[in-house]
């Protein structure tokens, strides 16, 4: 399943998704996994969450970041869940970028049965009407 908190910079998003992930720690039985482009979040993060500074990684278009994620699961059978704060950035991605890498993330959702949440800041309204019943926060 994929789930999408987005909203313009600076509106909260991120914060959402530590509550979540923190909140759904307590009830996870496999792994989880948050990819941020640092580590300063690291100490508001369950201990048991891995925190991967994909900033190390410098993917250069979307097709190097979903071989990225690719990676991950292959090398870790056990995600129940993903958490991708600030996707735009992360991946270079435009408006039509997100759908596009959302819609494929939804794909390895449901192939390999991760829960995968993603903030983006995008406003709501430039959403794809296709991703929008995904939509589990809009600011």
């Amino acid at each position: 399943m994929i789930q999408l908190i987005v909203g313009s910079e600076g509106k909260g998003k991120t914060k959402h998704l530590l509550d979540k992930v923190n909140e759904e720690i307590k009830e996870a039985s496999g792994n989880i996994v948050f990819l941020d482009r640092s580590t300063k979040h690291m100490f508001e993060l369950n201990n048991r969450v891995r925190l991967i500074n994909v900033s190390e990684y410098d993917f250069e278009n979307r097709s190097e970041f979903i071989g990225f994620i690719y990676g991950i699961i292959s090398q870790d059978h056990d995600i129940e869940q993903m958490y991708i704060d600030g996707i735009m950035k992360i991946a270079k991605l435009d408006v039509q970028g997100f759908t596009d890498v959302v819609t494929k993330l939804k794909d390895v959702s449901e192939k390999f049965n991760i829960n995968i949440v993603i903030s983006a800041s995008i406003d709501p309204s430039e959403v794809d009407a296709s991703l929008k019943e995904y939509v589990i926060v809009a600011l």
